[in-house]
């Protein structure tokens, strides 16, 4: 298994930032006077920032300041009420100890991506931030990622656009029925399951 590299989503998939992203995106509603939702927000985690702001309605012309001002608000309001979901950190820990490498592939603004990262002591290898969906494919072909495991149907499309085997986990908005019709190979309950599996399957070819 040496040398394997394995790519994760972060939002809903190695963490949980839901009460943070619903504080963050209500005051950014308070500070605009804007109609944003902020627990529709967090229920529904992956797509691109903007793209979930023109779902609120916001003018065209405001969401790139909308965008730099969550950003801001974002380390103080959602990093440090944000926790590891169950098995992230042995998911990561399982890929390492095999003698391979770890690679994040978020939607999340890179810098932010990060500082969960860090607080939570997650063993990442590299990190990659501002990629949706195949666009992921970009961050998976240059690590040569062989296996790509997230929470949304835009995560399955992005391991499969890069060739990497694509695992689903029911922990984000897609149940399990869904993720298998976008093709994951795969979909646990949550990552507590993925060493066994990441075990077993690349043992047979190693």
């Amino acid at each position: 298994m040496d040398g394997i590299t394995v790519g994760f989503d972060l939002d809903m998939t190695l963490i949980d930032p839901r009460p943070g992203m619903v504080a963050a995106m209500n005051a950014l509603g308070v500070e605009s006077g804007l109609a944003l939702d902020g627990e529709h927000f967090a229920a529904n985690l992956g797509p691109p920032l903007d793209d979930a702001l023109r779902g609120f309605e916001a003018p065209e012309e405001r969401i790139p300041g909308l965008v730099d001002r969550f950003r801001a608000l974002y380390p103080e309001l959602v990093v440090p009420i944000t926790v590891a979901l169950p098995g992230a950190a042995e998911a990561l820990r399982a890929v390492r100890a095999a003698g391979g490498r770890t690679l994040v592939v978020t939607g999340k603004y890179a810098p932010n991506a990060q500082l969960h990262v860090d607080a939570l002591g997650l063993e990442v290898d590299e990190l990659v931030g501002e990629l949706w969906s195949t666009q992921k494919a970009e961050a998976l072909l240059a690590h040569d990622a062989r296996v790509y495991v997230g929470d949304h149907a835009g995560d399955v499309r992005g391991a499969l656009a890069a060739g990497a085997i694509p695992v689903g986990v029911t922990t984000g908005p897609c149940d399990r029925m869904l993720l298998l019709s976008e093709g994951a190979e795969v979909v646990f309950d949550s990552l507590t399951e993925f060493p066994d599996w990441f075990e077993r399957t690349f043992a047979a070819v190693s």
